[in-house]
């Protein structure tokens, strides 16, 4: 297989310099008016009749994936018609498999400022202009049953749940024009855009990549499934989420020194390519796998790996519930190969990684710990074992552990 076209054969471009903008900002006079720091979900009228609608952490995210292409063929926020189909059927409205809302939400005073083909500003909480959208929609969402079918669970302690039934009730849906901003990015050395990463397998040769992403530290088992798929394939794109997730995560900066440390030491250089990926987690377990996948193929994978409780959160999904939800779709209308892997494990036994299918020996041989349990061992300034995590990732972990309990 070639390197794979772009979800809908098209890669997205929404990013637009800032002379495009003209004299849509006028608005902003209004922050000399304002003290209090803006919320989501608010509109600001301007001196000239612009509107500004303020958007969060998560709507900015949303907005770089879609103006770098990363969200192809979505070219802004969801209208009604898509949005239903999507949470529904897991697909747009023309028939396009996508799996997760992709929306802005309003509040309902918000909303009432709004009428269809107004041109908006989208700003973030210190009213600097990100993107401007055209309305061409405004709907009300049936929240307490979409959730259940997005998240699978109507609880409020699920983070997506929570996030999503708090971030507003009424949503906008239009194309966007995303301002290019002089702020260099985070993480800006790893920092591809779709056309870049895709340029940079070229360079390397790579005609298949498969991706891994995560929101962890790359401890043994995740090595282990990596190191699997590489061998089948000519590249491994090491693709993290660094963008905004629930507080309890290891943070983004330390993920991506261990990410560092342990490709630097065990992983083969010329066949392996370190990401950064600035979206938002959603914590949708197998719908958001296979949101996950399509990114991927945009950023150019030809595959795709999909582990235990991927994308989970919690109790809430079944261990192999993102991979079972692959066979609701063809090969050809994902256009990326899932590569499923078990949970993998060290085993005293066998003196090495295993998984249930390669290892025949009793669950007490096996070395395993959850993401809960070794952050506890690190902020009591235990090591977590060789068995488990390189001691170069766990000397990155003990480092920033060790300040953050003593603070």
């Amino acid at each position: 297989m070639a390197v794979n076209l772009p979800h809908g054969g098209v890669l997205v471009n929404r990013l637009f310099c800032s002379d495009r903008f003209e004299l849509e900002v006028d608005f902003a006079l209004a922050k000399r008016e304002r003290d209090a720091r803006l919320e989501p979900g608010q509109v600001i009228l301007g001196a000239a009749g612009s509107k500004a609608v303020i958007v969060d952490e998560t709507t900015l995210s949303d907005l770089a994936q879609i103006a770098m292409g990363a969200f192809s063929p979505l070219t802004g926020f969801m209208g009604e018609a898509d949005y239903r189909s999507v949470v529904e059927s897991m697909r747009l409205d023309s028939g396009l498999v996508w799996s997760m809302p992709v929306v802005l939400p309003l509040t309902e005073e918000a909303a009432e400022a709004l009428a269809l083909d107004d041109v908006v500003i989208l700003c973030d909480q210190d009213l600097r202009p990100r993107a401007s959208m055209t309305v061409e929609s405004l709907y009300r969402p049936s929240l307490a049953s979409d959730v259940v079918r997005i998240y699978g669970t109507g609880d409020v302690a699920h983070p997506g749940v929570r996030s999503t039934l708090s971030r507003g009730v009424v949503y906008a849906g239009g194309p966007v024009r995303v301002l290019a901003l002089e702020d260099s990015p985070p993480f800006a050395e790893y920092s591809h855009t779709p056309v870049m990463a895709r340029a940079l397998f070229a360079e390397r040769g790579w005609r298949t990549i498969v991706g891994f992403q995560t929101r962890n530290p790359i401890h043994r088992a995740h090595e282990y499934i990596q190191k699997c798929a590489l061998e089948t394939v000519d590249g491994l794109y090491v693709h993290p989420l660094i963008g905004p997730t629930k507080e309890d995560d290891v943070p983004g900066p330390l993920r991506m020194k261990a990410y560092e440390a342990i490709l630097r030491h065990y992983y083969p250089a010329d066949r392996t390519l370190l990401g950064a990926y600035s979206a938002a987690m959603r914590y949708a377990g197998p719908r958001e796998a296979v949101m996950h996948a399509l990114v991927r193929k945009n950023f150019g994978c030809t595959h795709f790996i999909v582990g235990r409780d991927h994308a989970g959160v919690g109790n809430y999904y079944g261990t192999y519930a993102a991979q079972e939800i692959f066979t609701r779709f063809s090969q050809d209308e994902i256009g990326i190969i899932p590569v499923f892997f078990e949970h993998a494990f060290y085993c005293k036994r066998c003196a090495g990684m295993a998984t249930t299918k390669t290892c025949p020996h009793a669950e007490s041989e096996r070395v395993t710990l959850s993401g809960t349990r070794v952050r506890a061992m690190l902020t009591q300034g235990i090591a977590p074992p060789p068995e488990f995590s390189r001691p170069e990732v766990v000397a990155v972990l003990m480092e920033h552990y060790a300040a953050y309990a003593t603070s």
